[in-house]
C-alpha cells in the first residue's frame, strides 16, 4: 500500500488543505493520504498553535467518511520538535508493509535543504509536490525523487482564519462545514 504523508500544523485545517488531500487521493497513485498533525514544526513559532488534540479533532471532522483520507497523531508520541526524517524512520519500522511518500507544497520544496537529513529524505522517499505560484523549487524540483502536480489551490491561510476568529469575522466556507459548526461553539482561536 502506497501512503502519502501530508504533514501540517492544520491550525486550523481549512478547505485549501482538504482540496489538496482529496486531489492527491484521486489524481495520483497513492492508496491513502494520512494527514499528519504536527505538534510543532521546528521552522515555525509554537506560540500560535492550538492544542494538539483540538487540531487533530478538527482534521477528523474535516475528513468525515472519506475512504482514502486518515488523520494521524503519530508525531504526538515522538520527541519534540518533530523532524520528518525521524517520523519516517518510526513509520517504516511500525508499518513495514507500507510505502511512504511525502506530500508537500512547492514552498516547502524550496526550504527542504533546511530540513534535518534532507539528503536522506531525497534518497529514500518519493516526494509529491503540489506546485505553488512563486515557488518553482529550483534544483530540488529536478531531483529524480520529486514529482510535481498541479493541484487546484486556494489563496487561503490558517493565519487568516485565526485572525478572522479573533476579530469576530465569519470563517464560513473557509473551513469544511463540520469544522465551522464545531468552531462556532468553541473558544478555539478567539484569544
Amino acid at each position: 500500500m502506497k501512503v502519502g504523508l501530508f504533514f501540517g500544523s492544520f491550525n486550523p485545517v481549512h478547505v485549501g488543505h482538504m482540496i489538496i488531500a482529496d486531489y492527491m487521493a484521486d489524481f495520483t497513485d497513492l492508496d491513502q493520504i494520512w494527514m499528519v498533525v504536527s505538534p510543532h514544526n521546528p521552522l515555525k513559532p509554537k506560540a500560535t498553535l492550538a492544542p494538539d488534540y483540538d487540531r487533530l479533532h478538527l482534521v477528523r471532522l474535516a475528513i468525515g467518511d472519506h475512504s482514502k483520507l486518515r488523520a494521524s497523531d503519530i508525531e504526538f508520541h515522538l520527541p519534540k520538535p518533530s523532524y520528518t526524517v525521524d517520523t519516517l524512520a518510526y513509520l517504516r519500522e511500525k508499518y513495514p508493509d507500507k510505502e511512504f511518500v511525502l506530500i508537500m507544497g512547492g514552498d516547502n520544496l524550496v526550504s527542504l535543504p533546511k530540513w534535518k537529513n534532507f539528503e536522506f529524505l531525497l534518497e529514500h522517499y518519493p516526494i509529491y509536490v503540489y506546485r505553488r505560484p512563486g515557488f518553482e523549487g529550483g534544483a530540488m524540483a529536478e531531483h529524480p525523487s520529486v514529482r510535481q502536480f498541479d493541484a487546484p489551490l486556494l489563496d487561503i491561510s490558517a493565519s487568516f482564519i485565526r485572525e478572522c476568529r479573533k476579530s469576530g469575522k465569519s470563517i464560513r466556507y473557509l473551513v469544511p462545514e463540520p469544522v465551522f459548526r464545531y468552531l462556532e461553539t468553541s473558544h478555539l482561536y478567539k484569544k
